[in-house]
């Protein structure tokens, strides 16, 4: 892979004010986020509800506005672009939302919803539309007579298909996969990571892979953020990190994988309490408050992201404990 990175995000700040319809304080949801993703690379953000992936995910492509920081897409600062100019841009990056009904409009026909970003753009005749979406759906191995039907109409599985053809219709290079077979039964959900693995290899697409599920994400991703209350906690190669974890909180997730070994369910690190409110986060290192091996110090000052002996990233101010 080239050395300069694909996507660059610099020190991503994102607080959510509250507005004339909702009071209460700042949300802060994420806080000084930095990261880079070679071109063909699958990145990983994992970490409990309310963490800050999907944030992240959405302000990387603009689709949420960040408070602070810069996203650079292959040298170009999207943050500092305008509306007809981001326009463009988003011809080579897409979105697959998580839930696959919700997000796809009860009032369309699978055509139109494959081909309305194709209108939006302006891209080819209608026959020629036509055409992409009917290359989109055999992608996702579904048949042309979708094209003229409901999303009602299908399972799960299948809109979830629709919804990564909709993303393959404008031939993106990057994809955001916000917890793309969360929402789905489990005899579904390998099917669909297979399909998305095939069709980044296939199409040499770069991809942010948002999921709480460990397991798949160790299936799919080249690298790993982990993320906690709006701050990486730890990033490191998949295959290292799940061999070598080297933060608690990274040790407590990995820990609750579900096995059938009663030796790996009897050292399972178990979180207590709940992760804390976003409006009003622990002072010093955030993760401190439910950390077993949290000292006086972690509550002074936010510890930096900074390289380990064997390559990893993480934020923590002890190593008596990797």
């Amino acid at each position: 892979m080239a050395d300069v990175p694909f996507l660059s995000v610099k020190n991503l700040t994102k607080h959510f004010a509250p507005t004339a319809f909702s009071r209460g304080p700042v949300v802060r949801a994420l806080e000084d986020i930095s990261f880079d993703v070679r071109r063909g690379e699958v990145v990983g953000l994992v970490g409990e509800s309310g963490s800050g992936k999907t944030t992240i995910g959405r302000s990387v492509l603009r689709l949420i506005e960040p408070t602070s920081g810069q996203i650079t897409y292959d040298g170009t600062d999207i943050t500092r672009l305008g509306a007809a100019q981001l326009r463009r841009q988003r011809r080579k990056m897409q979105y697959i939302f998580q839930d696959p009904f919700a997000s796809l409009s009860p009032r369309m026909t699978i055509g139109q919803i494959l081909t309305e970003g194709l209108d939006i753009q302006a891209i080819g005749k209608r026959s020629e539309r036509r055409a992409k979406a009917a290359k989109a759906l055999t992608a996702v191995e579904l048949p042309f007579d979708a094209y003229d039907r409901y999303a009602h109409e299908f399972s799960g599985g299948q809109r979830q298909r629709i919804g990564i053809a909709r993303a393959l219709t404008l031939e993106p290079e990057f994809i955001v996969a916000d917890e793309p077979v969360s929402a789905l039964d489990v005899s579904i959900q390998a099917q669909i990571i297979n399909l998305l693995r095939d069709l980044q290899l296939r199409l040499g697409l770069t991809m942010l892979f948002i999921s709480h599920d460990l397991a798949v994400v160790e299936y799919i991703c080249d690298t790993v953020i982990v993320l906690y209350l709006g701050r990486i906690m730890e990033v490191a190669p998949a295959a290292e990190l799940y061999a070598r974890p080297q933060h608690p909180y990274t040790r407590a997730l990995l820990s609750a994988i579900p096995s059938l070994d009663p030796l790996a369910r009897q050292g399972r690190q178990v979180l207590k309490g709940d992760i804390p409110s976003p409006a009003n986060p622990p002072s010093g290192c955030v993760f401190r408050t439910r950390c077993p091996f949290a000292l006086e110090a972690c509550a002074a000052a936010v510890p930096p992201l900074r390289a380990t002996a064997d390559g990893h990233l993480k934020a923590c101010i002890r190593d008596d404990i990797a």
